[in-house]
């Protein structure tokens, strides 16, 4: 057999062929649940270009690998709930590691994982580098994005929710409050959920005739200090908003805090809506109206996900998408004196 390349792996001939791992080794071993295109096109990569059997590895851990960006507030709770109900049901152990975008952590972690060979790794909003990813692939460790804070590749599955939608259904509410000074406190610009929010915001307006004012765009961090000095400066404009839309808890809770420091009351001056619907928001005063985003159901539905690559099954879909829900409490109303 003339090859044009070095052999390769299962991983890399998956690549090629656009499929998973699991489809690859069912080709390979000769396993008959694989439709005639894929075998056909697999086979034909590995007439081209070889393929080298790796040593046989030690079997994976009872182990499922959490990774956050950070471990700050109610957020990773949430997720980590969603996690630990279903890999008690399959007799899994947690592990939970938090990068905080440093690199030697990264590195430290990575080659624990490879070392532990866990059953799978659930990376959480940040997702992992490229080369991250080409080392789990090599290990045949499967991987789940789990609220990715960009567009995953098409080869990696992910979870998310309904970001655009929950966006516009925040703004709709305001609007049908009969809000027209609507503001809106954005997540960090790289952020994949913050994007699509504030794209649902701007839909709305623009469905309701309501012009975008630049001015009412407030970027965030997804941080309550952020939404603290966003709110501040828009709500010293000389035509301030009459509502706010914090893109996530955190944000919303500083809007409180600026309303309560200009001497402003909500919602009697000033109308704010949060979105995530963490279980602290239920308990401020006056309770926050917001979107919810279903963090622990999203989990469960990743872990889910990367049991079933565990076991070399191939997944119905590679993205799930959850739907948001608007819940409407005391921090919304209409505006005084109503607009003319």
């Amino acid at each position: 057999m003339t090859t044009e390349s070095s052999p390769l792996t299962i991983a890399q001939l998956a690549e090629l062929a656009g499929v998973s791992t699991a489809t690859v080794s069912k080709v390979v071993n000769g396993r008959s649940e694989v439709s005639s295109e894929t075998r056909a096109a697999v086979e034909e990569l590995i007439r081209r270009h070889g393929y080298r059997r790796q040593r046989r590895r030690s079997p994976p851990t009872a182990l499922v690998e959490l990774v956050f960006h950070t471990l700050e507030g109610d957020y990773p709770v949430e997720i980590t709930k969603g996690v630990a109900q279903v890999a008690r049901e399959h007799d899994l152990t947690v592990g939970i590691a938090d990068l905080r975008r440093d690199h030697t952590a990264a590195a430290a972690w990575l080659e624990g994982v490879l070392r532990r060979r866990p059953s799978g790794v659930i990376a959480v909003f940040s997702g992992l580098t490229e080369t991250q990813h080409e080392q789990l692939a090599r290990h045949e460790i499967p991987l789940v994005l789990l609220d990715p804070a960009d567009a995953p590749a098409r080869n990696i599955p992910s979870v998310g929710a309904g970001n655009w939608n929950g966006g516009l259904m925040a703004t709709r509410h305001l609007l049908e409050l009969g809000h027209r000074r609507i503001a809106i406190i954005t997540g960090p610009d790289s952020a994949l959920s913050s994007r699509a929010r504030l794209d649902g915001y701007r839909t709305a307006l623009d469905m309701a005739g309501v012009p975008v004012d630049p001015e009412l765009i407030g970027r965030g961090d997804f941080l309550i200090e952020g939404g603290l000095a966003e709110s501040h400066r828009m709500l010293r404009l000389p035509d301030r908003p009459t509502a706010i839309f914090a893109t996530n808890d955190g944000q919303a809770i500083g809007a409180y805090h600026a309303a309560y420091q200009l001497g402003l009351r909500i919602p009697d001056d000033l109308s704010v809506i949060g979105f995530d619907d963490m279980p602290s928001v239920r308990w401020t005063i006056p309770p926050l109206t917001t979107i919810r985003q279903p963090l622990t159901e999203m989990a469960a539905a990743a872990t889910s996900m990367l049991l079933t690559l565990a076991h070399g099954e191939p997944l119905p879909q590679s993205r799930v998408e959850l739907a948001t829900e608007l819940v409407v409490r005391e921090s919304t109303a209409p505006p005084t004196p109503p607009p003319r």
